[in-house]
C-alpha cells in the first residue's frame, strides 16, 4: 500500500488574501454595470417627476387637482419600480427579466392578500375621483360624520366637521356606503314645525305664518314658503313650515333661526296660541256610595239606560250572594 501524501498546508493569511483579490477584482470588474444602472435610476427618477409634474399640471387645469394628483404618484411610482427592474438586469446581466417578471408574479399574489385593505381603497379612491360624486368644497353626510370635504387622497377622503375637526374617511367605505351631498344643487329646503291651539284657525294660522316667513332675509322667492297643516297632535295643531335657502350650512342655520324668531313674534302679533302639552288627570275615590256604578261614574264608562253591571254585582259560579247584589266582604 502506498502511502497516502497530505495536502499541503497554506497559510490562512494568503487564503484571506487571495478571496479579498478575487472579491475586489469582480467589483472592479462589476463596477461599470454597477454606475449605469444606479444612473438609469437617477434618469427615470427625473423623467418620472417630469411626468408627473405635467400630468398635476393638465389636471389642475381641468379642475381635477384630486385625480391629478393620485394618478401622477401612480405613474411616477410605476417608473421607478421599472427602472429598478431594468438596473438590476444591468448590474446583474445573469439575471433574465422574465425570472424577475415570474418572481413577481408569484409575489403579487402575496402582496395582494396583505394590502388588500390598501388596494381597496386605492381603487375606490380612483373610481370617486374620475365618477366625481362630490368635490373638494363640497358639504356631505357620511354615516354618522357631516363637514366640507377638504381632500380625496388616493387612500381616504378627509372631511372637516362644523365644529372644526378633522374626520379621515377609508375611500372604500364612501364608494360603498350611502352618501348625502348637501351642496350637490345651489338651493336646500327646510322645514320646522309649530304648533298653535286647537281654537284657533289653522288656516289663516298658514297664511300668517308664510307671510312672516317670506319676509325673513335670505329666505328664496322662487320656491316660494309654505306653511301646510301637518297633524293633530294632544294639545295643539301641528303645522309645518318650509322655505329654501341657500345649500351652505352656514345660510341653512342662521336663516332659519331667523324664521323660528319670525314665527314666533308673527303668533304674537296675531295673538296666535302656541300651547306647550296639557295634561288632564282624573282622581276616582273609590270609597264613594256610587263606585262600581257606571252609570255615575266620572271616567267616561259606557252610560245610558241599560250600562253594564260592575263585576262585584255580575253573579258568578252560583254564588248566591253575588246574585243577589251584595258586595262580597273585603
Amino acid at each position: 500500500m502506498q502511502p497516502v501524501t497530505p495536502p499541503p498546508v497554506r497559510n490562512p493569511l494568503d487564503l484571506i488574501t487571495a478571496k479579498l483579490h478575487e472579491a475586489s477584482n469582480d467589483f472592479f470588474i462589476q463596477l461599470p454595470n454597477i454606475l449605469g444602472g444606479i444612473v438609469f435610476v437617477l434618469v427615470a427618477w427625473f423623467i418620472g417627476k417630469l411626468v408627473a409634474n405635467g400630468l398635476r399640471k393638465g389636471f389642475h387645469h381641468k379642475g381635477l387637482v384630486d385625480l391629478g394628483g393620485v394618478l401622477s404618484s401612480l405613474v411616477f411610482g410605476l417608473i421607478v419600480a421599472a427602472s429598478v427592474l431594468v438596473a438590476s438586469v444591468i448590474i446583474f446581466p445573469s439575471v433574465k427579466p422574465a425570472t424577475i417578471i415570474s418572481s413577481l408574479g408569484i409575489g403579487s399574489v402575496a402582496i395582494g392578500f396583505a394590502f388588500k385593505d390598501i388596494l381597496q381603497n386605492l381603487l375606490a379612491g380612483i373610481l370617486l375621483l374620475i365618477n366625481r360624486p362630490y368635490r373638494r368644497g363640497d358639504q356631505i353626510v357620511v354615516k354618522d360624520f357631516e363637514g366640507t370635504v377638504e381632500h380625496i387622497q388616493s387612500r381616504a377622503t378627509l372631511i372637516k366637521t362644523y365644529d372644526g375637526r378633522r374626520v379621515i374617511i377609508p375611500n372604500s367605505d364612501v364608494y360603498t356606503s350611502p352618501v348625502i351631498v348637501n351642496t350637490a344643487f345651489l338651493t336646500r329646503r327646510s322645514q320646522f314645525d309649530v304648533g298653535i291651539g286647537y281654537g284657533d284657525d289653522p288656516e289663516e294660522a298658514c297664511r300668517i305664518f308664510a307671510e312672516a316667513i317670506a319676509r325673513v332675509d335670505g329666505v328664496e322667492a322662487d320656491p316660494a314658503p309654505e306653511v301646510l297643516p301637518w297633524g293633530l297632535a294632544d294639545s295643539y295643531v301641528t303645522l309645518r313650515a318650509r322655505w329654501w335657502t341657500e345649500s351652505k350650512r352656514t345660510n341653512v342655520v342662521h336663516i332659519q333661526a331667523r324664521v323660528i324668531l319670525a314665527l314666533y313674534k308673527a303668533a304674537k302679533e296675531a295673538a296666535i296660541d302656541l300651547p306647550y302639552p296639557t295634561t288632564v288627570m282624573l282622581f276616582h275615590d273609590q270609597s264613594e256610595a256610587t263606585d262600581g256604578d257606571r252609570s255615575s261614574q266620572r271616567e267616561g264608562w259606557p252610560a245610558g239606560a241599560n250600562p253594564p253591571g260592575p263585576r262585584w254585582k255580575t253573579p258568578s259560579n252560583g254564588d248566591a250572594s253575588n246574585s243577589a247584589g251584595h258586595k262580597p266582604d273585603e
